[in-house]
């Protein structure tokens, strides 16, 4: 299982991404997530993960996606966390046009990463507005915040993370799983070649 610094690369193309909103016109209105444009243009459910409002929504969401992306890639290999990064921006993005006219970001697709993370390396110690806590308790928090968040109207896209939180959990929890059951097979298969190798020490040493 090899890792590419994959995270890195995504990084690099969405600052690139945004550089380009800022220099060609029309050029973020044509690939944000209008809702109501979704069946007819549905590629903009993924587009719009690329896309960001501000240098501030850019910084933190590239901050999260550089960092704690190759926590994640590392642990479970670059298809892996491929295929998670995108499925939970296209979850996000699905469930945010029930709530949302518009929206656009990466949020929802970072926020798969963090919830893979909590379920994979749950004590794993974060900073969380300035508090060291275990990664499973950060991303309650986090999750708690966006549920307040969801009831008060704002520029964030609460129900996103949301969405991609608890996408990236059960993920999490399924190959949480999957490395469990591999290693209780790797154990037996030990045992067993234990016995093997005593009983061919008792018949021939």
């Amino acid at each position: 299982m090899k890792t590419y610094y994959t995270s890195l690369i995504l990084v690099l193309v969405t600052v690139i991404i945004f550089i380009t909103q800022l220099s060609v016109s029309g050029f973020t209105e044509s690939f944000l997530l209008a809702s109501s444009d979704v069946f007819s243009r549905p590629w903009i459910l993924i587009t719009s993960v690329f896309l960001h409002g501000s240098v501030i929504h850019l910084f933190g969401n590239m901050f999260a996606l550089g960092l704690f992306g190759l926590i994640l890639e590392h642990n479970i290999g670059t298809k892996r966390f491929l295929a998670i990064y995108f499925a939970s921006g296209l979850i996000a993005s699905f469930v945010s046009t029930y709530f949302y006219d518009s929206s656009l970001g990466a949020s929802g697709a970072i926020f798969g990463i963090l919830g893979t993370l909590a379920a994979i390396r749950p004590r794993m110690i974060v900073w969380t507005y300035g508090v060291p806590m275990p990664m499973f308790v950060a991303a309650i928090f986090w999750m708690m915040l966006d549920i307040v968040g969801a009831f008060y109207p704002s520029s964030i896209a609460n129900i996103a993370h949301i969405a991609g939180l608890v996408f990236g959990v059960a993920v999490g929890m399924k190959i949480r799983k999957a490395y469990s059951e591999e290693e209780k097979t790797k154990k037996k298969d030990k045992s067993v070649s234990d016995e093997e190798f005593n009983k061919w020490e008792d018949e021939w040493m």
